[in-house]
């Protein structure tokens, strides 16, 4: 939300709650000095009525605003760490290059690890910014797309990235044929492969992640990620989708991330005419999420 739009918001409370005081004290004064007159009781009980609202209203804004605040710090948090760690890890590893002879084995290890850390970087940049853009909703390079082989790609890129077997990352089933869906390939790709990362970091010790790819009916494609991790609260499951959201493990710390990849699954799903869920069935019995989207058929 624009600082602008939210400080007008908040005055606007503010405001709210002042006139509702008001208000209680204009009614009690009319209440003790007509309290024999039907009229100021009915007005009374009306008035009383808008009073019971607003400060129900104001309650709930006042909630949202602190949900709000929290999870924007959290996610503030998140960012800095996901940003300081491969920082400082690139950081000693330069500084050991250049202040000792290193061995040619030793130093090819410091040059994929720091890839890797910049490959965390970048993802965690990329995330950031797709989430901006897909809040700006702008429409473009819009094509058909075989979603089998996006799939694929990034199950095999998966294993690669988190090293990762065929065991333990596998596609359960699929669609014969292609799957054609209209939309933004890298935006497709980057909705599955946040799938996969979410389920690969909640899993814990537990790899075992099923990917399914099914055509329930004749107009859309579901993709399915299942895994056997710590699983999602019954009443985290609508919440896990919400921008800057992290679940309870996150929250604690046990887990990092910034709490935007699930929130860029479904923003990236809604604008292709689709929508995306969790499942679980409670802490420590796993989870599945799933993807729908509408399927297209060439001419």
């Amino acid at each position: 939300m624009p600082i602008a739009s939210r400080t007008t918001k908040i005055a606007f409370f503010i405001t709210l709650g002042a006139c509702l005081v008001g208000l209680a004290l204009i009614l009690n004064i009319t209440w003790i000095i007509h309290w024999r007159s039907v009229a100021a009781i009915i007005a009374g009980i009306i008035f009383f009525g808008f009073i019971i609202g607003g400060v129900a209203l104001n309650t709930i804004f006042l909630v949202r605003e602190i949900r709000r605040n929290e999870q924007q710090d959290s996610f503030l948090n998140a960012v800095t760490h996901e940003l300081k760690t491969p920082i400082a890890s690139i950081r000693l590893y330069l500084e050991t290059l250049e202040r000792r002879e290193v061995e040619d084995a030793k130093r090819h290890e410091f040059y994929r690890i720091m890839l890797d850390d910049t490959d965390r970087l970048l993802g965690t940049v990329e995330q950031v910014l797709k989430a901006g853009e897909l809040r700006d909703g702008a429409k473009k390079n819009w094509q058909q797309v075989d979603f089998t082989k996006i799939v694929r790609d990034s199950i095999d890129l998966a294993r690669i990235r988190h090293k990762l077997t065929e065991k333990e990352l596998y596609l359960a089933s699929d669609v014969n044929g292609e799957t054609i869906v209209l939309g933004v390939p890298d935006e497709l790709r980057i909705a599955v492969a946040n799938l996969l990362d979410n389920a690969i970091k909640y899993s814990g010790g537990k790899r075992d992640i099923a990917v399914s790819l099914s055509a329930p009916d004749i107009d859309n494609i579901v993709l399915s990620v299942r895994d056997a991790g710590i699983g999602i609260p019954r009443a985290e499951l609508k919440r896990v989708f919400k921008r800057f959201y992290r679940v309870h493990a996150a929250a604690a710390g046990q887990i990092k991330g910034t709490g935007l990849g699930l929130f860029i699954v479904r923003s990236v799903a809604r604008r292709h005419g689709g929508d995306a869920f969790a499942d679980s069935e409670g802490e420590g019995r796993g989870s599945t999420f799933t993807i729908r989207l509408p399927r297209v058929y060439p001419v």
